[in-house]
């Protein structure tokens, strides 16, 4: 069991030499990532649009030290569509900690905003700041030596990019990458030998429908894709859920190879709320995980008129 465990922290946190990029956090709630994962999302809505998403992966993962090793993310999103700049603005920040690493990112970005079609187009970029924090003297995988025995922190900037078009309460598609420059940062030395930090190119497809059942109005189906692609690894995810009166939600989310996750949520007021535990699908014995995902949008009246959003993605 404790092997499992290390093999799985080990392979998920460090290589031993050279160049050090985390896999990016991935979310169940990931409809509601799209400010993070695409600029050119930023003031879709139709007003001042705030997200945050905690995540607790394999909630109780200890090393053999009794050190709590679980990933663990923070999410907290804001965008706002900008009428004198024919667009929207928005930013991310990002907190991903797995052991004793841990990167924060802070994300700053603007769309323009093309009416194509019977959608909208928005085309963004962002500047992303990445900063890391590595005690390579806490981590020892089964048994043998620490990795070193200093702490190593270091900051990079990278940039972002993406697409987005949607049909007002019908569908959207997106394309973008994140930390497209593939900064390196600076290197570290220490009792492992030296390497250094590098953020981590990734491409995202995404894509969601909104479909009202014809004989049910008050009941609407909403399927929703992201598809995550770098380097070292691709990740799949699919999710459906069924709203109730755009008030109550209930549904499934499948990380290919990953976990099944379970999602409910609420309206209260124009407040989001909702809760998704994801069941591992791995082959090997960790613990499930719990997300949590908040949000509220305060309108703003005469910015987006002709808009008149019923998707719970934008409340």
């Amino acid at each position: 069991m404790n092997s499992k465990r290390n093999l799985i922290l080990f392979f998920f946190v460090f290589l031993v030499h050279g160049l050090f990029a985390q896999m990016a956090p991935v979310f169940t709630h990931h409809s509601y990532t799209n400010m993070y994962t695409n600029p050119g999302f930023a003031g879709m809505g139709e007003g001042i649009c705030l997200n945050g998403i905690i995540r607790q992966q394999w909630a109780g993962f200890k090393d053999n030290e009794g050190n709590k090793v679980a990933p663990e993310d923070l999410l907290l999103t804001v965008d706002s569509p900008v009428k004198l700049l024919r667009g929207g603005l928005g930013g991310a920040i990002i907190q991903d900690k797995i052991g004793f690493y841990k990167r924060t990112g802070v994300q700053v970005g603007y769309a323009y905003h093309l009416e194509l079609g019977a959608g909208t187009l928005g085309i963004g970029a962002a500047a992303n700041f990445l900063n890391w924090t590595a005690d390579f003297g806490k981590f020892i995988p089964s048994g043998d030596p620490a990795l070193g025995k200093a702490a190593f922190n270091d900051m990079v900037i990278d940039a972002n990019f993406g697409l987005f078009w949607q049909v007002e309460d019908s569908y959207y598609v997106g394309v973008s990458s994140t930390n497209l420059l593939e900064t390196k940062g600076k290197t570290f030395t220490n009792d492992a030998g030296s390497g250094s930090f590098v953020s981590d190119r990734t491409f995202h497809l995404t894509g969601g429908y909104q479909w009202i059942l014809p004989n049910s109005p008050l009941f609407e189906i909403h399927p929703a894709l992201h598809v995550l692609l770098n380097k070292a690894y691709s990740q799949i995810n699919l999710s459906g859920t069924v709203v109730y009166n755009n008030r109550f939600w209930g549904g499934v989310n499948y990380r290919y190879g990953e976990s099944i996750g379970v999602l409910i949520g609420m309206v209260v007021k124009d407040f989001r709320i909702g809760y998704a535990y994801d069941i591992n699908t791995l082959g090997v014995s960790v613990p499930g995980s719990h997300e949590i995902s908040l949000g509220y949008c305060f309108k703003i009246k005469g910015e987006r008129s002709t808009r008149s959003y019923r998707n719970t993605r934008y409340l």
